[in-house]
């Protein structure tokens, strides 16, 4: 088992484009638009602007049922941008060779491929021949050597999709880390939305913190502010406790109905899982529950991951499946939530424990994807990063008719 990278990443996702006739065009001018706003400078907006046309010009030309995304990713220093793409294309027979450049079907130089891998600070690709591919690139404001940082990816990713006809998803996922941490990697361990340091979260007498980077200041609208104090307790040092151990909570949610309603409870429900005191899905939920009443309420699960007891603790109400994947024999287990709607009607909580096996994944999503996908259809996908598997079941088992939203998490554990 090698060492675990801890590192969550906050992501918001932006616009799904479409494959159409103007696809290309759409997709390069919403990325240089979103990549300014994050502060990129010229050169750097360019880049971005490259590799996303070459990804939608390969959607338009070889893929079925193209689409990107386009999302912001923040660490608690900076923000990037990322996009997405998922097809239901012929795949890929040989990724490796499908990244040389001079490769091509349709008669062109055949660099697209390779030219958004050499841009991104971190690229990854996976095919299925005669099923799709997905694609993810993420670009950081200035190129440094975030590949080697990056190498592990986040422990936790996921994708959210709105109905055909909405502009607004209702659904969400959130994550964060809890439990003793080494002091030494605290800082750079916690979520974006934390502002903490490492004396905070052992406890011992620091000076005042310097509140993070929030949006208007990394976007350039404000000046970043000096010598502000934070107001509320530090996150590191609510979640140094626990069994001495470091976990993982991770929640998704699927707002009551769908449209701008549907997304204000789910965004709520985020809220106020990242400000609940609780470490435990239980305590989580009824802490969500408090926040989601006056709302339309939705249908919520949060399961705790401590990869030192192997172990999967689950806490659930509605329609949300989640399941504990092991990668070695393609199998998964099933974790059922109660009947009930989250800020309405609660039932009694009950935790449930499920062995966590090595190198597995848990995966969690809404009634928006089917139930029906098998890891054993889908060869390799828990491979790559948390973002890839959450494409590829969005790819599989993604419908149309409802909002739809998938998180994984899985590590080297």
């Amino acid at each position: 088992m090698g060492p675990l990278s801890w590192e969550i990443l906050d992501a918001e996702d932006i616009t799904w484009l479409r494959d159409q006739e103007s696809f290309p065009a759409a997709a390069r001018i919403a990325a240089v638009t979103l990549a300014r706003r994050m502060g990129f400078d010229e050169q750097r907006c360019a880049e971005v602007a490259l590799a996303v046309s070459e990804a939608a010009t390969n959607l338009r030309r070889h893929a079925v049922d193209g689409a990107l995304l386009l999302r912001v990713v923040r660490t608690p220093h900076e923000a990037g941008v990322e996009f997405v793409t998922t097809d239901a294309g012929p795949g890929m027979a040989d990724v490796a060779k499908s990244l040389t450049d001079g490769t091509s079907t349709a008669g062109t130089l055949g660099i697209g491929l390779g030219a958004i891998s050499r841009l991104a600070d971190t690229f990854r690709l996976h095919s299925l021949p005669g099923r799709g591919t997905v694609l993810t690139a993420r670009f950081w404001p200035k190129s440094t050597d975030r590949r080697t940082v990056e190498s592990d990816g986040p422990l936790v990713e996921g994708l959210t999709r709105a109905i055909n006809g909405e502009d607004v998803c209702g659904d969400a996922w959130a994550a964060r880390l809890v439990g003793a941490r080494d002091e030494s990697r605290a800082a750079a361990s916690l979520p974006a939305s934390s502002g903490t340091t490492p004396a905070a979260a052992t406890g011992r007498d620091a000076e005042p913190a310097p509140r993070q980077l929030g949006w208007a200041e990394l976007t350039g609208l404000r000046p970043p502010p000096v010598d502000v104090t934070p107001t509320r307790a530090p996150r590191a040092a609510r979640a140094a406790g626990g069994d001495g151990e470091r976990a993982v909570l991770v929640m998704c949610c699927d707002g009551l109905g769908h449209g701008p309603l549907a997304k204000r409870a789910a965004q709520a429900a985020v809220t106020a899982f990242r400000d609940s005191p609780s470490e435990q899905p239980d305590g989580v939920l009824n802490d969500v529950h408090k926040a989601l009443r006056g709302s339309r309420g939705g249908a919520i699960a949060v399961v705790r991951i401590e990869p030192a007891t192997r172990s999967v603790f689950f806490c659930g109400v509605g329609n949300i499946s989640t399941f504990v994947v092991d990668p070695a024999t393609e199998t998964r287990r099933s974790l059922l939530s109660a009947p009930g709607i989250v800020g309405h009607q609660m039932p009694t909580l009950r935790t449930v424990r499920l062995d966590l096996p090595p190198e597995g994944a848990v995966v969690m999503h809404s009634d928006g994807l089917t139930e029906r996908w098998q890891a054993s259809d889908m060869p390799g996908f828990l491979d790559h990063t948390p973002l890839v598997a959450a494409a590829q079941l969005l790819r599989e088992a993604g419908v149309r008719r409802d909002d739809a939203g998938v998180v994984v998490a899985k590590g080297p554990w």
